[in-house]
């Protein structure tokens, strides 16, 4: 039987490895991820946003995911990722999302305090072992190229262990997604700045929940080893994908431009999809 997503994070800290998080706005993505995570044998994350979830369907993805798993006995699970609201953490919860993510980082942090109580709330009334991830800290929110550190962002505003280790305890979140020198979106020269290293493992230590982190595309190998060796265990990429999607979409219609059969022209998106996560799964698992 298919371990839980819990026990899948449990077994990776164990390992000081990290569970892939990869973001889809189409099934063309999803088999990608799926393929290399199968390839690999390794458990996967999908992960759908407010706008990628209103593209894709809220329950039509939980049943995509709910298929795949049932067909291949595997363990591919599906998170809620960045909801900014109660309502949409609690429209996931229902439709079947094994996690979801409360991002209240723009709110005052009693109020992020209040409202991922909410959160963690229902999600334990649900019936359902669901996990909630929290936010504490800018990072910016675009998963796209930039042109600069978004304002609010980067080394000079991490999170603080101490801001950390009091959120945890009046929440009870499973997962934190601290600041921690990460960024969304890969900055335009193709490096975004360095991971501070030692916040991490402090943060991993006093708030005492495995960490997630965001913004995964962009970050150098050396610094995925380290900060997952400091307590990271889950890592999201979505920016990699969009472009390596989006790269192989307009070759093929370049090199084949009379053809007007979907399914044959985005065979290579599948493809490209499935080589950028293969090569961060193999990374985040010492493979």
């Amino acid at each position: 039987m298919t371990k839980t997503l819990r026990e899948c994070i449990k077994e990776a800290e164990q390992k000081k490895v990290a569970i892939g998080h990869f973001n889809i706005s189409n099934l063309e993505a999803l088999w990608g991820i799926l393929n290399a995570a199968r390839v690999l044998n390794l458990p996967v994350i999908i992960g759908v946003s407010e706008g990628e979830r209103a593209f894709v369907g809220v329950r039509q993805a939980a049943a995509l995911v709910q298929s795949l798993r049932a067909e291949f006995d595997f363990p591919i699970f599906l998170n809620a990722d960045h909801s900014y609201s109660f309502e949409k953490v609690k429209e996931a919860i229902n439709a079947g999302f094994n996690a979801v993510i409360f991002d209240g980082v723009k709110l005052p942090l009693e109020e992020n305090i209040k409202v991922t109580k909410e959160c963690v709330k229902y999600a334990r009334d649900s019936g359902r072992d669901v996990l909630v991830e929290a936010e504490l800290g800018f990072i910016g929110q675009s998963s796209k190229i930039i042109d600069k550190i978004p304002e609010g962002a980067g080394e000079n505003f991490l999170t603080s262990v101490e801001e950390a280790k009091k959120f945890v305890a009046e929440t009870g979140v499973d997962l934190l997604a601290p600041a921690v020198g990460n960024l969304h979106g890969i900055l335009a020269g193709g490096h975004n700045p360095r991971l501070n290293i030692k916040r991490i493992e402090e943060i991993r230590t006093l708030a005492g929940v495995p960490l997630v982190l965001h913004g995964g595309s962009g970050i150098s190998d050396e610094d995925f080893v380290s900060a997952i060796s400091a307590g990271i265990s889950i890592v999201h990429i979505n920016t990699e994908i969009r472009v390596a999607f989006r790269d192989a979409l307009k070759k093929s219609l370049q090199e084949n431009p009379d053809e007007v059969a979907p399914y044959k022209f985005m065979k290579d998106t599948v493809k490209a999809v499935e080589q950028v996560v293969e090569k961060r799964l193999r990374l985040f698992n010492k493979l």
